[in-house]
Protein backbone atom coordinates (compact mmCIF):
# COMPACT_ATOMS: atom_id res chain seq x y z
CA UNK A 1 0.00 0.00 0.00
CA UNK A 2 1.31 3.32 -0.82
CA UNK A 3 2.12 5.84 1.52
CA UNK A 4 -0.31 8.70 1.79
CA UNK A 5 1.27 11.73 0.92
CA UNK A 6 1.03 14.52 4.08
CA UNK A 7 -1.92 16.45 5.03
CA UNK A 8 -2.53 20.15 5.31
CA UNK A 9 -6.13 21.39 6.47
CA UNK A 10 -6.55 25.41 5.71
CA UNK A 11 -9.66 27.62 7.34
CA UNK A 12 -10.21 30.19 4.45
CA UNK A 13 -13.33 31.74 2.50
CA UNK A 14 -14.31 30.36 -1.14
CA UNK A 15 -12.90 32.64 -4.11
CA UNK A 16 -14.90 31.91 -7.18
CA UNK A 17 -12.04 33.66 -8.97
CA UNK A 18 -9.47 30.99 -8.05
CA UNK A 19 -7.16 33.94 -7.33
CA UNK A 20 -7.12 33.90 -3.67
CA UNK A 21 -8.92 32.23 -0.75
CA UNK A 22 -9.60 28.03 -0.51
CA UNK A 23 -9.24 27.33 -4.55
CA UNK A 24 -5.59 29.16 -3.85
CA UNK A 25 -5.04 27.04 -1.05
CA UNK A 26 -5.97 23.80 -2.48
CA UNK A 27 -3.84 24.31 -5.68
CA UNK A 28 -0.51 25.52 -3.84
CA UNK A 29 -1.09 22.62 -1.22
CA UNK A 30 -1.29 20.10 -3.79
CA UNK A 31 1.24 21.39 -6.24
CA UNK A 32 3.40 20.82 -3.19
CA UNK A 33 3.04 17.20 -2.67
CA UNK A 34 0.64 17.37 -0.21
CA UNK A 35 -3.24 16.85 0.20
CA UNK A 36 -4.78 19.34 0.78
CA UNK A 37 -8.54 19.11 3.14
CA UNK A 38 -10.51 22.46 3.22
CA UNK A 39 -13.04 23.85 5.94
CA UNK A 40 -14.97 26.72 4.51
CA UNK A 41 -15.59 29.54 7.23
CA UNK A 42 -17.45 32.65 4.64
CA UNK A 43 -18.81 32.65 0.85
CA UNK A 44 -17.47 36.00 -0.92
CA UNK A 45 -18.54 37.25 -3.87
CA UNK A 46 -14.86 38.58 -5.50
CA UNK A 47 -13.45 39.00 -8.59
CA UNK A 48 -9.77 39.74 -9.42
CA UNK A 49 -10.70 43.29 -8.91
CA UNK A 50 -11.38 43.24 -5.54
CA UNK A 51 -14.02 41.65 -2.88
CA UNK A 52 -17.48 43.05 -2.93
CA UNK A 53 -19.42 40.53 -0.76
CA UNK A 54 -18.67 38.14 2.43
CA UNK A 55 -21.08 36.03 3.93
CA UNK A 56 -19.91 34.26 6.88
CA UNK A 57 -21.25 30.69 7.97
CA UNK A 58 -22.28 29.83 11.08
CA UNK A 59 -19.70 28.84 13.29
CA UNK A 60 -21.34 25.58 14.26
CA UNK A 61 -20.87 24.63 10.57
CA UNK A 62 -17.38 25.24 10.81
CA UNK A 63 -17.08 23.27 13.48
CA UNK A 64 -18.09 20.59 11.86
CA UNK A 65 -16.22 20.38 9.29
CA UNK A 66 -13.36 20.61 11.15
CA UNK A 67 -14.00 17.94 13.29
CA UNK A 68 -15.21 15.73 10.52
CA UNK A 69 -11.78 15.45 8.54
CA UNK A 70 -9.94 15.74 11.86
CA UNK A 71 -11.34 12.78 13.37
CA UNK A 72 -11.03 11.01 9.99
CA UNK A 73 -7.42 12.12 8.39
CA UNK A 74 -4.04 12.61 10.61
CA UNK A 75 -3.32 16.78 9.90
CA UNK A 76 0.47 17.73 9.49
CA UNK A 77 -0.38 21.53 9.54
CA UNK A 78 -2.80 23.83 9.51
CA UNK A 79 -3.51 27.21 7.29
CA UNK A 80 -5.65 29.77 8.58
CA UNK A 81 -7.04 32.27 5.76
CA UNK A 82 -9.74 34.66 6.12
CA UNK A 83 -12.37 34.12 8.58
CA UNK A 84 -15.60 35.89 9.12
CA UNK A 85 -16.98 36.86 12.06
CA UNK A 86 -15.53 36.86 15.56
CA UNK A 87 -17.48 33.64 16.14
CA UNK A 88 -15.40 31.94 13.91
CA UNK A 89 -11.96 32.78 15.12
CA UNK A 90 -13.12 31.88 18.54
CA UNK A 91 -14.72 28.38 17.33
CA UNK A 92 -11.54 27.67 15.69
CA UNK A 93 -9.34 28.94 18.34
CA UNK A 94 -11.19 26.15 20.52
CA UNK A 95 -10.52 23.30 17.25
CA UNK A 96 -7.11 24.18 16.74
CA UNK A 97 -6.00 24.27 20.64
CA UNK A 98 -6.64 20.64 20.65
CA UNK A 99 -4.04 19.98 18.31
CA UNK A 100 -0.96 21.90 20.11
CA UNK A 101 1.43 19.55 18.08
CA UNK A 102 0.29 20.44 14.65
CA UNK A 103 1.64 23.68 12.97
CA UNK A 104 -0.51 26.17 12.19
CA UNK A 105 0.07 29.30 9.88
CA UNK A 106 -1.40 31.80 9.69
CA UNK A 107 -2.23 34.36 6.97
CA UNK A 108 -4.03 37.70 8.81
CA UNK A 109 -6.40 38.87 6.30
CA UNK A 110 -7.56 42.24 7.32
CA UNK A 111 -8.03 43.77 3.46
CA UNK A 112 -8.52 42.90 -0.01
CA UNK A 113 -5.94 43.95 -2.52
CA UNK A 114 -8.24 46.61 -3.35
CA UNK A 115 -8.92 47.59 0.13
CA UNK A 116 -11.89 46.21 1.16
CA UNK A 117 -12.38 45.74 4.96
CA UNK A 118 -12.73 41.98 5.44
CA UNK A 119 -11.89 42.13 8.95
CA UNK A 120 -13.17 44.73 11.92
CA UNK A 121 -11.59 46.14 15.17
CA UNK A 122 -13.73 43.14 16.71
CA UNK A 123 -12.21 40.71 14.45
CA UNK A 124 -8.44 41.48 15.06
CA UNK A 125 -8.77 41.55 19.02
CA UNK A 126 -9.95 38.22 18.79
CA UNK A 127 -7.12 37.71 16.38
CA UNK A 128 -4.96 39.01 18.69
CA UNK A 129 -6.25 36.92 22.01
CA UNK A 130 -7.29 33.84 20.66
CA UNK A 131 -5.01 32.98 17.64
CA UNK A 132 -2.10 34.38 18.14
CA UNK A 133 -1.01 33.24 21.22
CA UNK A 134 -1.72 28.75 18.97
CA UNK A 135 0.18 30.50 15.82
CA UNK A 136 3.80 28.96 15.07
CA UNK A 137 4.38 31.19 12.18
CA UNK A 138 2.74 34.51 11.12
CA UNK A 139 2.38 35.96 7.59
CA UNK A 140 1.42 39.20 7.57
CA UNK A 141 2.45 41.91 5.02
CA UNK A 142 3.68 45.08 6.33
CA UNK A 143 0.76 46.69 6.34
CA UNK A 144 -1.12 44.29 8.61
CA UNK A 145 1.95 43.90 10.53
CA UNK A 146 1.47 47.13 11.75
CA UNK A 147 -1.54 47.49 12.04
CA UNK A 148 -1.56 43.85 14.28
CA UNK A 149 0.94 45.22 16.53
CA UNK A 150 -0.51 48.92 16.62
CA UNK A 151 -1.16 50.33 20.32
CA UNK A 152 -3.73 52.90 20.90
CA UNK A 153 -0.47 55.13 21.83
CA UNK A 154 1.21 54.73 19.15
CA UNK A 155 -0.67 57.33 16.96
CA UNK A 156 0.06 57.03 13.07
CA UNK A 157 0.70 52.87 12.51
CA UNK A 158 2.02 53.90 9.22
CA UNK A 159 5.51 55.28 11.17
CA UNK A 160 5.43 51.62 13.12
CA UNK A 161 9.45 50.01 12.62
CA UNK A 162 8.86 46.45 10.94
CA UNK A 163 11.58 45.49 13.43
CA UNK A 164 9.24 46.92 16.44
CA UNK A 165 6.05 45.45 15.08
CA UNK A 166 7.50 41.91 15.38
CA UNK A 167 8.54 41.96 18.56
CA UNK A 168 5.10 43.18 19.51
CA UNK A 169 3.53 40.07 17.22
CA UNK A 170 5.85 37.54 18.94
CA UNK A 171 5.21 38.97 22.66
CA UNK A 172 1.17 37.98 21.82
CA UNK A 173 2.81 34.42 21.87
CA UNK A 174 3.43 33.55 17.85
CA UNK A 175 6.76 31.46 17.49
CA UNK A 176 7.87 33.49 14.68
CA UNK A 177 6.91 36.12 12.37
CA UNK A 178 7.35 36.84 8.62
CA UNK A 179 7.22 40.20 7.69
CA UNK A 180 6.75 40.55 3.36
CA UNK A 181 7.64 44.00 2.18
CA UNK A 182 5.92 43.99 -1.15
CA UNK A 183 4.08 47.15 -0.29
CA UNK A 184 7.07 48.77 1.15
CA UNK A 185 9.08 51.45 -0.96
CA UNK A 186 12.24 49.64 -1.61
CA UNK A 187 13.97 48.14 -4.95
CA UNK A 188 13.64 44.49 -3.74
CA UNK A 189 11.02 42.73 -1.89
CA UNK A 190 12.71 42.07 1.87
CA UNK A 191 10.94 39.21 3.48
CA UNK A 192 11.99 39.28 7.15
CA UNK A 193 11.50 36.12 9.27
CA UNK A 194 11.92 37.04 13.11
CA UNK A 195 11.39 34.52 16.73
CA UNK A 196 12.27 36.05 19.98
CA UNK A 197 16.08 36.28 19.47
CA UNK A 198 15.68 38.39 16.60
CA UNK A 199 16.26 38.19 12.78
CA UNK A 200 16.15 34.41 11.79
CA UNK A 201 16.57 35.37 7.74
CA UNK A 202 15.87 37.96 5.73
CA UNK A 203 15.86 37.48 1.82
CA UNK A 204 15.55 39.52 -0.97
CA UNK A 205 13.71 38.77 -3.96
CA UNK A 206 13.30 40.79 -7.18
CA UNK A 207 10.14 43.29 -7.57
CA UNK A 208 7.58 42.25 -10.72
CA UNK A 209 6.10 44.69 -12.83
CA UNK A 210 2.32 43.36 -11.66
CA UNK A 211 -0.08 43.29 -8.63
CA UNK A 212 -1.41 39.01 -7.64
CA UNK A 213 -4.95 38.66 -6.15
CA UNK A 214 -3.48 35.79 -3.96
CA UNK A 215 0.17 35.82 -3.48
CA UNK A 216 -0.46 35.93 0.44
CA UNK A 217 -2.86 32.87 0.39
CA UNK A 218 0.24 31.23 -1.95
CA UNK A 219 2.88 31.93 0.53
CA UNK A 220 1.17 31.06 3.85
CA UNK A 221 0.25 28.24 1.82
CA UNK A 222 3.06 26.77 0.91
CA UNK A 223 5.07 27.23 4.12
CA UNK A 224 2.25 25.03 5.72
CA UNK A 225 3.27 22.23 3.07
CA UNK A 226 6.59 22.06 3.47
CA UNK A 227 6.08 22.00 7.25
CA UNK A 228 3.70 19.09 6.77
CA UNK A 229 6.81 17.94 4.53
CA UNK A 230 9.07 17.92 7.38
CA UNK A 231 11.17 20.80 6.86
CA UNK A 232 12.63 23.14 9.53
CA UNK A 233 10.58 26.65 9.80
CA UNK A 234 13.79 28.62 7.97
CA UNK A 235 14.04 25.72 5.41
CA UNK A 236 10.34 26.66 5.41
CA UNK A 237 10.37 30.15 4.67
CA UNK A 238 12.47 29.78 2.32
CA UNK A 239 11.00 27.32 0.16
CA UNK A 240 7.67 29.01 -0.01
CA UNK A 241 9.15 32.19 -0.85
CA UNK A 242 11.08 30.24 -4.13
CA UNK A 243 7.79 28.98 -4.58
CA UNK A 244 5.69 31.82 -4.60
CA UNK A 245 8.09 34.02 -6.32
CA UNK A 246 7.84 31.70 -9.42
CA UNK A 247 4.14 31.56 -9.33
CA UNK A 248 3.92 35.02 -9.26
CA UNK A 249 6.54 35.38 -12.49
CA UNK A 250 4.63 33.07 -14.86
CA UNK A 251 1.49 35.03 -13.08
CA UNK A 252 -1.61 35.40 -15.53
CA UNK A 253 -4.18 37.53 -15.87
CA UNK A 254 -7.44 36.04 -16.59
CA UNK A 255 -9.81 38.90 -15.81
CA UNK A 256 -9.89 43.08 -15.60
CA UNK A 257 -8.14 43.11 -12.16
CA UNK A 258 -4.92 41.64 -10.37
CA UNK A 259 -2.84 38.82 -12.06
CA UNK A 260 -3.30 35.08 -10.47
CA UNK A 261 -0.62 33.45 -9.39
CA UNK A 262 0.19 30.47 -11.41
CA UNK A 263 0.73 27.52 -8.81
CA UNK A 264 1.25 24.86 -11.32
CA UNK A 265 3.81 27.07 -13.35
CA UNK A 266 6.02 23.82 -13.12
CA UNK A 267 3.90 21.49 -15.23
CA UNK A 268 4.57 23.59 -18.56
CA UNK A 269 9.09 23.53 -17.51
CA UNK A 270 8.31 19.96 -17.02
CA UNK A 271 6.16 19.62 -20.17
CA UNK A 272 8.81 21.73 -22.06
CA UNK A 273 11.77 19.97 -20.78
CA UNK A 274 9.98 16.69 -22.31
CA UNK A 275 9.43 17.95 -25.44
CA UNK A 276 13.52 19.27 -25.52
CA UNK A 277 14.33 15.39 -25.07
CA UNK A 278 11.91 13.91 -27.14
CA UNK A 279 14.38 11.98 -29.68
CA UNK A 280 13.94 11.55 -33.28
CA UNK A 281 12.89 8.56 -35.29
CA UNK A 282 14.62 8.69 -38.34
CA UNK A 283 13.39 6.05 -40.42
CA UNK A 284 15.31 3.36 -42.68
CA UNK A 285 14.64 4.23 -46.19
CA UNK A 286 13.13 1.35 -48.21
CA UNK A 287 15.89 -0.40 -50.79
Amino acid sequence: MLQPPPIVLSFSANDPSGGAGLQADMLTIASLGCHPLSVMTAITVQDTAGVDEVMPLDSEWVVDQARAVLEDMPVHAFKIGLLGSVEIIAAIAEVISDYPHIPLVMDPILTSGRGDELANEEMIDAMRDLLLPQVTILTPNSLEARHLAQLDSDGNESRLDLNVCAHRLLDMGCGYVLITGTHENTAKVTNTLFDVDGIVRSDQWERLEHTYHGSGCTLASAIAASLANGLSISESVLEAQDYTWHTLQAGFRPGMGQYIPNRLFWVKDIADSEDENVNTVVEKPEN
